[in-house]
């Protein structure tokens, strides 16, 4: 950790805060821009061109758009806590990059200041980002609660049981990152994958967390709480203009948050990819690993679309079993394997070559134990009580009349002077 960090300049931070900020924003511009022509292009639509050149200010007029629309509150809401839900929701999602790196560190232009491309750092900054977005969370369920209505509490109760659960798996998938690295701070991971990046030897918890965080941002297949299907709009149901734009704007700052994380953590951070710093040796200096970074990021952004433009929305029940069921047991017996590892390795009883194996056979286990179909139950026989089914045909339909009468018994009176006929 650079010892720069906490002795730096108060109009130095202030300036990198302000960066972050706006890096932030238009980030968010742009992959609002990327997610419509990439879901255009898979579904043969031409997506936006109009606004700017390849439509590139269509985002910037959105949110024009929404900032001039009107904004309503409902009458049933908790007024107070109904305007406080959206700036809970999206204040964490900046405060999460306070200790992401960006890059080495590098002089600052017209003076002679020498500073790290980060805001901070912490001996505990990956549990500091965990404790951060998590609070978010609160912003959700705040807002469904507050807004008056059944469709937006679901919405909001099912966020809260979705982050719940993969924030388990996802601070599972970090321990082996930690027993690896020997440090939780984020600029001496990026530091320990100088040789290596963690996705090879920890694939599996690489594919855990990249599930997770699909989750922890609730993207499809994992939009649950906004299912318009089920919830109208889920916990923003009863929100407009600049309030629902916040909601938007976290959203997007979330997922380049768990994007940036999984490039810190698995795929070297800032450094240059694979055979670049081999043949130029000032790929890793200066500027340029910013570029390096963003564009490590905009590959999972990618990811996160591919899955919205492919995948049909799971059943609640589902992915809650996913979750529990499947991704945290898996992830206790791998930290219990690479604890095992880890010890034969610092004894020279294990070389990479192994190691590599044992990963890749671990991985395709964890696929193939994913993907099995799912074993069903045999169904009860039909039991024949004499009354018509009215779902034989998969649909509910009333009997007709003779069935009606065939199933009841008469319960009329025997004419008089029967037993004598």
């Amino acid at each position: 950790m650079s010892e720069l960090f906490g002795n730096e300049p108060f109009w130095v931070v202030a300036l990198k805060a302000v960066l972050i900020f706006v890096v932030l924003v238009l980030y968010t511009l742009f992959n609002i821009w990327f997610e419509r022509r990439v879901v255009a292009r898979m579904q043969h639509r031409v997506g936006p061109n109009v606004h700017g050149p390849f439509g590139l200010l269509q985002s910037l007029a959105d949110g024009v758009k929404l900032a001039l629309k009107e904004d309503l509150v409902v009458t049933a809401a908790h007024k107070t806590v109904y305007i406080l839900a959206p700036i809970l929701a999206v204040v964490p999602a900046f405060l999460a990059w306070a200790v992401i790196p960006f890059g080495p560190e590098v002089t600052i232009p017209f003076t002679d200041t020498v500073t790290p491309l980060q805001l901070t750092d912490l001996p505990v900054a990956v549990l500091y980002i965990l404790a951060v977005t998590s609070i978010g969370v609160y912003g959700i369920v705040l807002a469904g609660w507050s807004s008056g209505s059944t469709y937006a509490l679901l919405g909001g109760l099912r966020s809260s049981a979705q982050v719940i659960s993969y924030e388990v798996a996802m601070g599972l998938s970090f321990v082996t990152v930690f027993l690896y690295a020997g440090t939780m701070s984020t600029s001496e991971i990026v530091a320990a994958q100088t040789d290596l990046w963690y996705f090879i030897p920890l694939f599996p918890s690489f594919v855990i967390y990249v599930i997770s965080m699909v989750g922890e941002t609730n993207r499809a297949p994992f939009d649950l709480p906004e299912a318009e299907g089920e919830l109208v709009g889920g916990f923003h149901t009863e929100y407009s203009s600049l309030k629902f734009a916040l909601f938007f704007l976290a959203e997007y700052i979330n997922m380049v948050t768990v994007s940036a994380l999984a490039t810190t953590l698995f795929l070297g951070g800032w450094r240059a990819p694979f055979g670049i710093a081999q043949v130029w040796e000032g790929a890793n200096e200066g500027f340029w690993p910013v570029l390096w970074f963003l564009g490590k990021t905009l590959g999972f952004i990618f990811f996160f679309i591919w899955l919205r433009g492919t995948l049909p929305r799971m059943r609640y029940d589902q992915f809650m079993a996913l979750g529990w069921r499947w991704l945290i047991p898996i992830s206790l017996v791998w930290i219990v394997a690479v604890v095992f590892i880890r010890k034969l390795q610092n004894e020279d009883m294990l070389d990479q070559q192994t190691l590599f194996w044992i990963a890749g056979i671990a991985s395709l286990v964890i696929i193939a134990t994913l993907f099995l179909p799912e074993r069903k139950r045999p169904e009860p026989e039909p039991v024949d009580t004499g009354e018509p089914d009215a779902f034989a045909g998969g649909y509910p339909v009333p009997p007709m009349p003779a069935q009606r009468d065939a199933a009841t018994p008469s319960t009329s009176p025997e004419p008089r002077g029967g037993a004598e006929r």
